[in-house]
């Protein structure tokens, strides 16, 4: 039997959940760090920027950029967002 039988497809709606649940976690771990003043739409923005040009990867390296997201990136890109003029 192929792993690739065993290979699970996620609808739309069922990916954004799982983004958005991971997302939340993220937040929840930077909160406890001391920045209190993070989404999880700002987590997904800070995450998704990269994926403008190549498109959006698979689930598992979404999964992973999610939650391999360290602060000083995430803040390194609120900066650079603030200068292009993007709105939080």
């Amino acid at each position: 039997m192929d792993d690739d039988d065993d290979e699970v497809v996620l609808s739309d709606l069922e990916l954004n959940e799982v983004i958005e649940s991971l997302c939340l976690s993220k937040v929840e771990e930077f909160i406890m760090l001391g920045y209190e003043h993070v989404s999880g739409k700002d987590i997904w923005d800070c995450v998704s920027d990269k994926y403008r040009k190549s498109g959006v990867p698979s689930l598992h390296q979404i999964v992973n950029d999610i939650l391999s997201l360290k602060t000083t990136k995430f803040m390194n890109w609120m900066t650079l967002s603030v200068y292009k003029g993007a709105q939080f």
